[in-house]
């Protein structure tokens, strides 16, 4: 299709790998690095003599200087320090992580302390200065991807990432609704379309809808630590525990060592996409008595590396199964399966996906390259929505979480639930919950359970000035807006006096969920209110 736009890119910023493809003049390009290929490299490396380095060229400091070289790194962006999945990846990874003032992940390195937005924008700033290199014109205004499940924190710390980079974003999208925008561009048929997602580090299940004119998501959700990379480490640590048997040397406890044998391992993985059978030796992977080398020498078969990351595809398929059941949808509903991300190429994930939705996955197009296609197609729909293809297409997406506030006894009351179409609004009025209360806390979570504790802690916004009056007499309107980059906006207002606080949560992607116990019993929160009928009102319990 021929598009009259002003230059563009669409930004696929991956857990491994990013992706940029580029309108300029009247078509869609994908950008290449200076290997001719499309994949940059998510890697960020400080050298010894002060370098920043990014992209293939930190990527090769991986082996020799594993501190201070980053990767996978968008595991933990927008994330708490304190969220125990993130503390999870944090002891997997050889580079050094500490907890921030507002408890963001802070990097530190030989170059000093770096959050993770800045590692983002070091690799945004990288891939755009290719694109303007091989298009020969500046870039300002982009569409950057995310996963569908990312939170409201990760997507405000990957917008905020960009405009580090000088970039406008004209748009976040989710990434399984890129894929579908780019497929859309190749057939206009009436169909219900499954986007199977898993990349390096994340794993997403979003159904579309599209018909003439429009693509509807109905339902999207996944796992935010599941991807290429798990399978990477199954294989190297089972390469580590054969070492360890042959050699009494455990090379998960020598940085360089291990990180070695984890790009070991992806080469492995995607050798064994085309091959059945692997046979190498990786030399000098260690040092034995005297400074003796040591190397290690493997014979692996595709069956071998299947079993090794069985309950990984299980997982995803259990993870899809949960979508298509929380939106009443059964698998031969599905008129269409298309594969996104690197790992899908990996033939177990594509036998498996067709023996459970009885659908063949589509791959027409490259699913490494799928994503930031989409991306490009969409910012030209944004920045010239007169274009005959912009008016013919309306894109639809939903929340990916369900959102609410903590009420009485630590319960959630939901103000907008999970798959509701985006931009959205939730409103409810509440009660102050004790005798003389002026101050409220509204603490907003987000997921689907009614404990808050359960849920993901999204922040929290004081309103102040309350008249003091028994419980329950006063009352709050609590206010959420997600905007189409499925950004929130909360809001709280004093129906008597009209008084309003209202805020962004959260930049940095801070989880203020933790704040300790004085402050937490020094503002009561808010109570929801029954039906209005006098008498009824609920009480929060000393």
């Amino acid at each position: 299709m021929t598009y009259h736009a002003p230059p563009v890119l669409g930004i696929d910023l991956g857990t491994t790998n990013t992706v940029v493809a580029a309108f300029a003049g009247d078509n869609i390009q994908l950008i290449y690095n200076h290997e001719a290929s499309p994949l940059f490299p998510s890697v960020v490396a400080f050298a010894p003599n002060g370098e920043l380095l990014v992209g293939g060229d930190a990527k090769l400091r991986r082996v020799i200087d594993p501190q201070n070289t980053i990767f996978s790194s968008k595991r933990l962006i927008g994330r708490s320090f304190r969220d125990p999945t993130c503390q999870d990846v944090i002891q997997m990874l050889p580079y050094r992580i500490i907890e921030g003032n507002r408890q963001e992940p802070m990097i530190r390195t030989r170059a000093g302390l770096h959050t993770l937005p800045q590692i983002a924008s070091f690799i945004l700033t990288h891939v755009v200065r290719y694109a303007e290199a091989q298009m020969g014109i500046s870039f300002r205004q982009c569409v950057i991807t995310v996963p569908a499940n990312f939170t409201d924190s990760q997507r405000a710390a990957t917008h905020y990432a960009a405009e580090q980079a000088g970039l406008e974003v004209l748009r976040i999208l989710n990434e399984p609704t890129a894929a579908a925008v780019a497929y859309g561009q190749i057939t206009s048929r009436e169909q219900r379309i499954a986007i199977f997602d898993m990349g390096g580090g994340t794993f997403d299940l979003t159904v579309l809808a599209t018909r003439q004119g429009l693509s509807e998501v109905i339902a999207t959700g996944g796992d935010p630590f599941l991807g290429g990379d798990d399978m990477d480490k199954a294989l190297a640590d089972h390469l580590a525990l054969a070492f360890l048997e042959s050699e009494r040397i455990d090379l998960a406890t020598i940085p360089e060592s291990y990180s070695r044998l984890l790009l070991i391992a992806e080469d492995i993985k995607q050798r064994l996409t085309d091959s059945v059978l692997v046979e190498d030796t990786i030399r000098e992977i260690a040092y034995g008595v005297g400074g003796r080398p040591l190397d290690l020498s493997f014979r692996l078969r595709r069956e071998r590396f299947e079993h090794l990351i069985t309950h990984l595809v299980d997982r995803s398929l259990d993870c899809a199964a949960g979508v298509l059941r929380d939106a009443g949808i059964m698998p031969g509903q599905l008129d269409a399966l298309v594969l996104v991300g690197g790992a899908t190429r990996v033939p177990l994930v594509r036998r498996r996906l067709e023996e459970r939705f009885g659908l063949k996955p589509r791959v027409e197009l490259n699913p490494l390259e799928v994503v930031a296609r989409g991306a490009a197609t969409q910012a030209v729909r944004l920045v010239s929505p007169s274009s005959e293809d912009a008016e013919s297409t309306l894109l639809v997406d939903v929340t990916s979480h369900a959102l609410g506030i903590s009420t009485t006894a630590g319960f959630v009351e939901h103000l907008i639930l999970q798959n509701t179409p985006i931009p959205a609004e939730g409103r409810e009025v509440f009660s102050t919950s004790k005798d003389g209360q002026t101050t409220v806390r509204v603490r907003v979570s987000q997921g689907s359970s009614r404990h808050y504790v359960d849920n993901v802690a999204v922040g929290e916004l004081v309103l102040e000035g309350l008249r003091s009056a028994p419980r329950g007499e006063v009352k709050v309107e609590v206010a959420f807006l997600i905007d189409a980059n499925g950004l929130l906006s909360v809001s709280a207002q004093d129906l008597e006096s009209g008084r309003r606080e209202s805020a962004t949560l959260n930049l940095l992607g801070v989880n203020l969920g933790d704040r300790g116990p004085n402050q937490e019993n020094a503002i009561p929160e808010v109570e929801l209110l029954q039906p209005f009928s006098a008498g009824e009102q609920r009480g929060l319990p000393e």
